[in-house]
């Protein structure tokens, strides 16, 4: 039976478990700073000196950490893309910037544990060299603010934080800083430039790849909530056990947000790619199923920017085995196991680590409709591909949506989704916002045609109507204006 496997949220459920200082050192807390902080030197077969800060990346490479905010590339690799040499000081954001729908997973940390995330965070800045690191919290977050504030003040009074940490003479400040509110600004590019007190426009890379052009035009590390809590387990449990945990290239554990049409909608913790999107959606152990009488229409597996699966739907994975030679298996959405590697491979992703379950309650149509009108708003208009091409297919869907559709909708759908990603904008949103749209519609195009024939129907009928009374045409039809 698949369980859960808790190691961020191990004590954040637990009766009585509070986000104060006091309660974190009850439970083992700031020991694993101490262990990192103190790590003596390491002397090499060749005679090379390893510092305590090479260890600690050393382990995090060792671990195979992946990073948790979504697009899932290896965290010792990006801290082994930074700039060391040029003289510059090295900054590390912390992105807790989580605006993709469906995701809740960072928020249970920061309300219930937030010392484990500095504390993590605290030792990913010592490996880094970087002596001023930032929060950077989504600005609908207003109590979650005011916690890692009332943390950050603990962390400074025990010694934790500030000047000379521990005795140890590494100096560390880490400051809060709260966003507007706006989706584009979870893009680390994006993230920065808002930080600088600029429109967040994201950034164009090359040249300004944040390891060597980031912050301030400094090197600099974004990391999410959760990437960053995993910092203090493998340097306790060191890189080689931590990837024990979960499944090769896919270790650790992963927070699931559990969302939609199921009875026990939460975050759930578990051994990444243990556990499969059946077992997550229908397990008691997990979502418990669908409401009584209802049946699965869809599944969207990595908040809304990833592409749906369709109820029933097969897919064909390819992978390379051990030998090297390619393996080719055909599996139902449902036993997929949920990892990085294995979603990408069926032509979805995890992303966020957001799960939204859809049942036959409710139509397609609609839902990509209030998918697309939450993209045409929170882009950040830099590029024209993605800035007119997300307006206009929340425009069709909208007029769709409200019974003023055609049967071509679904094409011309198509035609504009094709047109925005590939290369054509700076950054991934124009990407995510045309996924959906390509999914959905090429899995269920029955619907939107469907709904596109009813309204011309009714269209026809009403203008016949007109005609046969008298009346010009077009009297007494309700006109939607394409408004924004």
């Amino acid at each position: 039976m698949p369980s859960e496997y808790r190691l961020i949220l191990k004590h954040a459920f637990e009766p009585g478990y509070t986000p104060d200082l006091a309660c974190y050192l009850r439970h083992g807390g700031y020991e694993t700073l101490r262990k990192g902080l103190t790590l003596p030197p390491r002397t090499l077969p060749d005679g090379r000196v390893m510092t305590a800060q090479e260890q600690i990346r050393e382990e995090v490479v060792k671990s195979g950490l992946r990073g948790r905010g979504g697009a899932g590339f290896p965290c010792g690799l990006k801290w082994g893309f930074v700039d060391r040499k040029s003289g510059k000081p090295i900054y590390l954001i912390c992105n807790a910037d989580e605006s993709e729908p469906g995701t809740f997973k960072d928020r249970q940390i920061i309300h219930r544990d937030p010392h484990q995330l500095l504390e993590g965070m605290i030792l990913a800045c010592f490996a880094n060299d970087v002596h001023l690191g930032f929060i950077y919290i989504r600005g609908e977050f207003t109590e979650g603010a005011k916690i890692l504030e009332r943390a950050l003040a603990e962390a400074r009074e025990a010694g934790f934080l500030g000047r000379n940490i521990l005795g140890t003479g590494y100096d560390l400040d880490i400051i809060v800083h709260r966003g507007a509110g706006a989706y584009i600004c979870g893009e680390e590019t994006g993230l920065i430039e808002s930080l600088e007190g600029k429109r967040p426009y994201p950034r164009i890379k090359p040249p300004y790849f944040p390891a060597v052009l980031g912050l301030y035009m400094c090197p600099t590390i974004v990391n999410n909530v959760e990437t960053l809590c995993n910092i203090k387990h493998i340097v306790a449990m060191g890189g080689a056990e931590f990837a024990k945990i979960g499944t090769p290239n896919n270790t650790g554990t992963r927070l699931v947000s559990l969302s939609g049409h199921v009875r026990k909608p939460g975050c759930y913790e578990i051994e990444t790619g243990k556990v499969t999107l059946g077992e997550l959606i229908f397990d008691p152990a997990f979502g418990g199923g669908l409401r009584e009488g209802r049946q699965l229409q869809a599944i969207i597996p990595g908040g809304v920017s990833a592409k749906v699966f369709r109820a029933g739907e097969r897919v064909t994975l390819r992978r390379r085995g051990l030998d090297g030679r390619e393996v080719v298996e055909e599996k139902d959405v449902l036993d997929l196991p949920y990892d990085f590697d294995t979603l990408i491979a069926a032509g979805s992703m995890s992303g966020s680590g957001a799960i939204i379950v859809v049942d036959d309650s409710v139509s397609m149509v609609d839902v990509l409709a209030n998918i697309s009108a939450f993209f045409a708003h929170e882009s950040c208009g830099q590029c024209t591909p993605c800035r007119e091409g997300s307006l206009w297919m929340a425009k069709i869907l909208k007029r769709l949506a409200g019974g003023r559709g055609r049967r071509r909708d679904a094409d011309d759908l198509l035609h504009i989704a094709d047109n925005i990603p590939g290369g054509r904008t700076i950054c991934a949103f124009g990407d995510a916002c045309s996924w959906p749209v390509q999914s959905t519609v090429a899995k269920f195009k029955e619907q939107f045609v469907a709904r596109g024939a009813e309204a011309e129907a009714r269209q026809a009928a009403e203008q016949a109507g007109a005609e046969s009374g008298g009346r010009p045409v077009g009297a007494g039809t309700v006109r939607v204006p394409m408004t924004r």
